[in-house]
């Protein structure tokens, strides 16, 4: 897997716990899935400034996962450096990998932003998750913002196996992603939500978020739009998008196929038929 450094060094050699267990308005403090589904570019950088807010609890509840294992720190499906950066204005080093260029473009930029201990801290690899062979070993690796959703579930297992092939003893794998109740989905597949995004320049901003989920084929739908209302008038842009349905207990077998054991499960409630749920996860021991 070739790398680069944002700062011109070489890039890292090595890089970077206690079971597996609508209608209503989705939460927007842990918006997951949503950055990896966009890409930067002009039309999307409302829905993408508002994701990567550096104070957004998913951030927080990886770098405190972070913190009791050490660094370096491998983020897999980074986009344009919403975890990446934070992590490395924090001390950790950081290899972010992500298929898209023109987001690792933007992760350079918003790194330099942050002056050059964090830009030096960052190395990016360009490389799409399905095929990645990776180099370094590491202590903390994260598929945040549910990545894990956004690979097909036959790829998941080799994915995982090549995490666990390169962590460091004692160290974590931690991920997120949304575990649906399946009932629900089949009673009511669509759901929708609105917020605000947050700007300062004059412009009043409305995003609108649409998901259809087909369980026969376990797939997610997902149409972003926005509404603004400046000074120019009225600019409406929209995006679609898709991604896979987690099954927990499919994605718990292919954790325990690729060498991996669940230490930490942290379920928190979305809406009445859908949890946010945060894994941590370590090597299993050799018999």
């Amino acid at each position: 897997m070739a790398t680069r450094s944002l700062s011109g060094s070489a890039p890292l050699a090595s890089a970077v716990r206690p079971p597996c267990g609508g209608r209503e308005p989705v939460s927007t403090r842990w918006a997951p899935g949503l950055e990896s589904m966009v890409p930067p570019t002009p039309h999307t950088t409302w829905l993408q400034d508002f994701l990567l807010n550096p104070h957004a609890a998913d951030i927080v509840g990886y770098l405190r996962a972070a913190r009791s294992v050490g660094g370096p720190v491998l983020d897999l499906g980074s986009g344009a450096g919403r975890l990446t950066v934070p992590f490395a204005h924090h001390g950790f080093r950081v290899e972010a990998v992500d298929r898209d260029p023109a987001a690792l473009t933007r992760l350079g930029e918003w790194a330099a932003r942050g002056g050059r201990r964090t830009r030096r801290a960052v190395t990016t690899s360009c490389t799409a998750l399905e095929l990645l062979r990776l180099n370094g070993e590491y202590r903390f690796v994260m598929l945040a913002g549910a990545m894990i959703a956004a690979l097909a579930p036959g790829s998941r297992a080799a994915l995982l196996t090549e995490v666990a092939a390169h962590l460091r003893p004692g160290g974590t794998l931690a991920l997120d992603f949304t575990a649906h109740r399946h009932t629900g989905l089949a009673e009511e597949p669509y759901r929708h939500w609105t917020f605000r995004v947050p700007r300062f320049d004059g412009v009043d901003e409305t995003a609108f978020a649409e998901q259809i989920f087909d369980l026969s084929t376990m797939r997610e739908e997902l149409l972003l739009r926005s509404e603004q209302f400046g000074p120019q008038g009225v600019l409406r842009q929209e995006f679609r998008s898709g991604k896979w349905i987690v099954d927990p207990d499919e994605l718990c077998g292919d954790l325990r196929r690729a060498g991996l054991r669940v230490t930490s499960r942290d379920s928190r409630p979305l809406d009445a038929r859908t949890d946010s749920v945060f894994l941590l996860c370590e090597r299993r021991p050799r018999s």
